[in-house]
Order: C-alpha cells, then structure tokens, then sequence
C-alpha cells in the first residue's frame, strides 16, 4: 500500500512514523475541550469520497457547539482479507484531506479486522468556555435557519440499490456531504448564539425535537421551508426511504403535530436519518439577516425554515406546518 500523505504539524509533538502508542498535542491556553467520535458504514461507492464524507461527519459536532477541530485520529475497520488495501489507503486520504482542510492535524488512530467497512473519527476541538451553543439554547421567538439540503439517507438507498441516475445521485451526496460546517460553527461565537445542533441520524425532525424538548420550548417548522436534495422527494415516493427514517418518524410521533395539509412524503423526508447534514442554527430575529448573510457569503445555504414559539401540551413540541 503506497504512503498516506500526511503533512507535518508543529502541534503534534509525537511522529506519525515512531509508532508511538498515544499523541501529544500541544493545547492553547484558555481554550475548553470539545471532544467526540463518530464512525460509519460507506454511504456512496468511492472509497475517496466516503473517507471525506465520513470525516466531515465527525467533525460536524465540534462547528455544531461553536468550536474548532484541532486534532483527529482515524478509526477503521476493514476486511483485509476480501478488499483490495489500495481502497483503504484511498479511505484514509479521504479522512486526512478533509482533516487539513478543517485545519486540524491528524494525530493517529486505530484499526481493526471487520467483515464491513467503517470509518470515522476520534476529534478534538477547541471552544471558547463562554460561546457554546446546546440543545438547550432554543429562546422563544429565535428563527431557524439550516446550512444543507436534507435527503441524504434516501439518495444513498437508492445508490446502494444501483437505482437509474446513481452516478449523478453520488456527485450529490459528495457535493454536500464533504462539506465542513465550518461556517456555521465561526457564526455561533461570532454572534453569540446559544442554540445549535447538526443533522444526522434522527433526521431534521428527530434533531429539532431534541432542541425542543430539551429548551422546553416547541418549534414550528414550515415544510415548504425545507430545502430538498434534487430528486429526494421522487425516491422517497418510490419507497427509498431507509428503514432508520421510518423508526425515527415512529419514535417521535407522539410529539409532533402535523397540519393536515403536510403530504405523507415530505414528513417521511423531514425524519430521514442524514449523514454529515447541515447544522440548524437558532438565531435572535434581529440577527437573521446578519446571521443569513455570513453563510451565503461563504456558499452555504441559510434556509429559514420555522421559528421557535412557547410550548402547548396539546399543539406538541414540533409542529409541521
């Protein structure tokens, strides 16, 4: 297997090629810790592009506090037995360019045997004590705005089942996926805000809740608001629609009031389960416009997509509109 391209960095005291056991990372003073792991399965078939989507993932939840990715560490499983290892490497140069990109250094990791490819990182950010945003950061009267299009979990179903327009389906995937959050997480300290969260698994609806339940508030969302991945919601009525986005409709149903005239299909995408999804960002109304320029700017999209309001036991936490 050819050498990773991996460029040296004056924060790692440690040597990628000492086969050290741990890294040693030089810290900035007064910064706090943001620390998280996040790993999948391959959403798209090109092992270069997975590495990239996959590490953006992971490094989602440090933007999605207002940090900054400042170390990474590779986690892998592979069937070295079945694939090819020059698939790994093109896996793991996906994972350290997106890493570079973000500005944080590559510090190590760990592999192991699996019979199913998955990666992700271990990463470590930085974070100004006094600027995090939470789930707990929803104030009534905020506006939401989203940084990416949802329907990934339906595209990569349809990529997985070779479905007509595959190749351009995974150029999608890859446009928005590999994209870092990077924007939304300098926004949050920038302008103080208190609520964000990235989009991942539980889906839009599934997140937002969580910001609800969580600010004990409840949030209306307009459906027509929501941005769509081209050809998401065709799929979707074809019944590409992975099984983890029904579960996530299920689990939460009980808490969503949905207007009657919302249709089936666009519900179904509201919960499906994303993979490196833009971050929902609660903002102050005098500072939409503010807030809505800085992410355009920077080729983002800044979506308005509902508001956050006072919760009422029988109108649920999230209403779909």
């Amino acid at each position: 297997m050819r050498e990773l391209r991996i460029e040296p960095d004056d924060r790692l005291l440690t040597g990628h090629g000492d086969n050290e056991d741990a890294a040693v990372v030089r810290f900035p003073a007064g910064k706090a810790l943001v620390q998280t792991v996040d790993f999948l399965t391959p959403i798209v078939n090109d092992p270069y592009r997975f590495g990239q989507i996959a590490a953006a993932n992971s490094l989602s939840d440090v933007y999605a506090m207002g940090g900054e990715p400042y170390s990474a560490m590779n986690i892998v499983c592979f069937p070295a037995e079945k694939l090819s290892h020059d698939i790994l490497r093109r896996i793991l140069q996906g994972g350290i360019d997106k890493v570079r990109e973000s500005g944080a250094v590559m510090a190590g990791g760990h592999s192991v045997r699996d019979d199913e490819i998955k990666y992700g990182l271990s990463v470590t950010g930085t974070i100004d004590p006094d600027c995090v945003a939470t789930n707990r950061g929803l104030a009534v009267g905020d506006q939401l705005l989203l940084t990416k299009p949802i329907g990934t979990g339906v595209l990569s179903t349809a990529i997985k089942a070779g479905w007509e327009g595959n190749r351009e389906m995974e150029e999608a995937l890859h446009f928005w996926c590999a994209r870092l959050n990077s924007t939304a997480g300098r926004l949050i300290p920038s302008l103080g805000l208190k609520g964000a969260t990235d989009i991942t698994g539980f889906g839009l609806g599934g997140h937002i809740l969580e910001m609800a339940r969580s600010s004990d508030a409840a949030v209306t969302l307009w459906s027509d608001k929501v941005p769509l991945l081209d050809r998401a919601a065709e799929l979707a009525g074809m019944g590409m629609v992975p099984g983890g986005s029904f579960a996530n409709k299920k689990f939460c149903s009980s808490l969503v009031h949905t207007a009657e005239t919302v249709d089936t299909i666009t519900v179904d995408l509201i919960f499906d389960a994303q993979t490196s999804g833009g971050i929902v960002l609660s903002v102050p109304e005098q500072q939409l416009q503010q807030a809505r320029d800085m992410l355009l700017e920077a080729g983002d999209l800044a979506a308005h997509i509902g508001e956050v309001t006072s919760y009422d036991s029988e109108k649920g936490r999230l209403r779909i509109r």
